[in-house]
C-alpha cells in the first residue's frame, strides 16, 4: 500500500512571515530601481546648488561610472572635480581636473578647468616660513593657463594669482635670509637677499625693497669684518 505524503499545514505565523518577506522583497526591488543618467544629473545638480557637495559627489560619481557614454558623462566628470574642490579635497580635485583636461582638450570648459587646477594648489599655500612647494605648483598651473588661453577671463584672474604667489615666494626668501643673518651665516644671507632683488623685485613694496637693500648692506659689512 502506497504511503500518503501529506503536506504540513501552514500555521498563521508561517503565513505571516511569508507574506511579510514577500512584501519586503517587493519594496526592496522598488527602492533599488535604477536611476537614469538624466535623473542622476538632475539630482546631482540639485545637491550641488544646495551646497551639499558630498551627496552631489556621490550622484555624479555614480553617473560617471554607470553611464560613461551618456551625454551627461562630461558634466559628471567636471562636477566630480568641482565637488572635491568645494570639499577642500584638493589633491582629488587636481586629479579629476587633470583627467578632464586630458580627455577633453578641446572642450569649452578647459580654461576654467586649468584655472581650477591652479586654484587647488593655491588653496594649499602655506605661510612664508613654511615649505613653498604648493606655491611653485600654483604658479606653474596658472602659467599653463595663461600660455594656452591668454585671452580668456580666467587668464586675467590667473595673472593676479601668480603675482600673489610671487609675493609669497619673495617673503619666504626674505624669511630665510633673515634666519641666515641671525645665525651669522652672512654669505648665505647675502645670496638669498640678492636673489630676492634679482627674481622678485616687481613683487616687493617700496618698504620691502628698502629692507632687502639694507640687509644686503649689513651682510657685506659683516663679511668685510671677518676678512679683516
Amino acid at each position: 500500500m502506497k504511503e500518503k505524503h501529506i503536506l504540513p499545514s501552514c500555521t498563521p505565523l508561517v503565513l505571516l512571515v511569508f507574506v511579510t518577506a514577500s512584501l519586503s522583497g517587493c519594496a526592496w526591488f522598488k527602492s533599488r530601481q535604477v536611476e537614469t543618467a538624466e535623473q542622476l544629473a538632475a539630482e546631482g545638480m540639485a545637491y550641488f546648488d544646495e551646497e551639499d557637495y558630498g551627496e552631489a559627489l556621490e550622484k555624479f560619481t555614480t553617473l560617471k561610472e554607470r553611464y560613461p557614454y551618456s551625454r551627461y558623462a562630461i558634466l559628471a566628470e567636471l562636477k566630480v572635480a568641482d565637488a572635491h574642490f568645494h570639499r577642500e579635497e584638493y589633491p582629488e580635485a587636481i586629479a579629476a581636473y587633470e583627467d578632464f583636461a586630458r580627455l577633453h582638450p578641446k572642450n569649452e570648459a578647459i580654461p576654467y578647468v586649468l584655472y581650477q587646477i591652479g586654484a587647488s594648489y593655491y588653496e594649499q599655500l602655506l605661510s612664508s616660513d613654511r615649505d613653498q612647494t604648493p606655491t611653485y605648483q600654483a604658479i606653474l598651473a596658472f602659467e599653463r593657463l595663461i600660455k594656452a588661453h591668454p585671452n580668456s577671463t580666467y587668464a586675467k584672474k590667473a595673472e593676479a594669482k601668480v603675482q600673489l604667489c610671487r609675493k609669497l615666494l619673495a617673503a619666504h626668501e626674505m624669511y630665510v635670509g633673515r634666519f641666515y643673518y641671525k645665525s651669522k651665516h652672512y654669505e648665505a644671507a647675502l645670496l638669498r637677499c640678492e636673489g630676492v632683488l634679482a627674481s622678485y623685485q616687481d613683487a616687493l613694496s617700496e618698504k620691502e625693497r628698502k629692507e632687502v637693500e639694507e640687509l644686503i648692506q649689513s651682510c657685506k659689512v659683516k663679511l668685510s669684518e671677518t676678512i679683516e
